[in-house]
């Protein structure tokens, strides 16, 4: 296979950037990227690439664009694209009325395969290349799924829900079948190309002890899938999974008594969790997926960052579609930020695009693989064009400097700026010329 050069500007992460000692991070004005074998082989200047006898004539050329890693997304629901901004309702309504109806549709195969397509090109047409996903109780939804992802030959993680009670009898499983479909479904897809497998209970309040237990024991049997699960969320969803574990110190307790919290699990939104919960997420190596877009569409509640740092707990970045009223991790970011600001903090660019990049990769334990423009790392990438939208052009005119142009980016960019989308160094979205 014949060597890919691209030539852009280019924004890398080595580490959580510092921006007042510029450290962490790697910014050029002009750099080609060098890609074989769907493996990245160089990340230089333009002029290096001169003059180690590189010809500028054989690079393509994005005038204006800038390089990124591919985005990371760490929670979304693979199923839930069609009941995104349904109105009106909070975290368990918002289930009965819409997800649950929706998920149920995922019975018909040739639905489901059509809606994992869909889903899968939405994702890469936002610049998202990697993602922790939420299939529905159907084993051949996951299927679907995992076959969509693999003929991209993307990073995926992801998993069928089990469920066993407070569902629709037509997403509801015994304990058996839902123990049996996911041993099934990890041993034909965990480790396959660049496919891994997280066990799903959706959450605590639609699976018995029993499943839970269970959950626990695949995960105790295999050490290296993932746990994938919402937590702390909504404060009834907290006062009824009390009642339903009496037996539990808190909302945590029910997951770790049963084996769930580990270094390969990440909790969507914990939002409402206690001091105790928060210092047993860090001592376990737990990580919550934040979830701006949700989180304020469904008045769930506003994320603590600072706090979650304060106690050690990791913290990836998610959509978390359909509650999240967008597949763009710029847009989330953007969210994000808003949320930050209302709590008297904030959220420094680089910072944020580092979480949505390779720090999500480290949350994931992918870090090896994906999340920087590094040689050796796998060559998913975004270019991003600002000039494809006349708003944030403008806005670019008046910055003064890098972190400034990306702040710009971040809260006026969406996947219009997308320009090109590259999985394992295949280009797998163009976007289209803007209006």
């Amino acid at each position: 296979m014949t060597e890919s050069h691209l030539r852009a500007s280019a924004l890398t992460f080595t580490d959580v950037p510092d921006p007042a000692s510029g450290r962490g991070y790697r910014y050029l004005t002009d750099a080609v990227l060098t890609f074989r074998e769907g493996r990245i082989s160089a990340l230089v200047s333009a002029e290096d690439f001169l003059q180690a006898g590189g010809d500028l004539a054989r690079c393509e050329h994005f005038p204006g664009g800038l390089m990124l890693p591919g985005f990371i997304d760490a929670h979304v629901h693979a199923p839930q694209l069609g009941v995104m901004a349904s109105y009106g309702r909070q975290l368990l309504d918002w289930l009965e009325s819409y997800t649950f109806p929706e998920e149920a549709r995922f019975a018909d195969e040739a639905y489901a395969g059509q809606q994992m397509e869909r889903f899968l090109q939405a994702l890469l047409a936002h610049g998202t290349t990697a993602a922790m996903v939420f299939s529905t109780v159907h084993t051949h939804a996951a299927d679907a799924l995992f076959e969509a992802a693999a003929r991209r030959n993307m990073c995926l993680i992801g998993g069928k829900v089990i469920t066993d009670r407070n569902v629709p009898a037509v997403l509801s499983e015994t304990l058996d079948e839902g123990l049996r479909a996911t041993r099934d479904l990890i041993e034909r897809w965990h480790g396959q190309g660049r496919l891994r497998y997280a066990v799903t209970p959706r959450f605590a309040i639609t699976s018995t002890a029993a499943q839970l237990q269970l959950a626990g024991e695949l995960l105790s049997a295999r050490t290296d899938v993932y746990l994938q699960t919402h937590l702390s969320e909504n404060l009834l969803e907290v006062q009824k999974t009390g009642l339903l574990f009496p037996e539990a110190k808190d909302y945590v307790d029910v997951y770790d008594r049963h084996g769930l919290c580990g270094p390969r699990s990440i909790f969507a939104h914990g939002i409402h969790l206690s001091e105790r919960e928060l210092d047993l997420l860090a001592t376990r190596g737990c990580s919550v997926a934040f979830c701006p877009t949700s989180n304020l569409f469904l008045g769930s509640g506003l994320l603590d960052v600072a706090r979650l740092r304060r106690h050690g707990v990791s913290m990836a970045v998610a959509t978390d579609v359909g509650a999240g009223t967008s597949v763009s991790m710029l847009r989330t970011l953007a969210e994000g930020y808003k949320v930050l600001q209302l709590q008297g903090q904030s959220w420094h660019p680089l910072d944020a695009l580092y979480s949505i990049t390779l720090g999500n990769a480290r949350v994931l334990q992918l870090d090896a693989h994906i999340g920087s423009l590094c040689p050796g790392k796998d060559a998913d990438l975004v270019i991003v064009d600002p000039s494809r939208s006349s708003l944030l052009a403008g806005r670019l005119e008046t910055c003064a400097g890098i972190d400034e142009r990306l702040f710009a980016m971040i809260m006026l960019g969406d996947d219009r700026i997308i320009r090109r989308t590259y999985v394992a160094g295949v280009p797998v979205f163009d976007g289209p010329a803007p209006i």
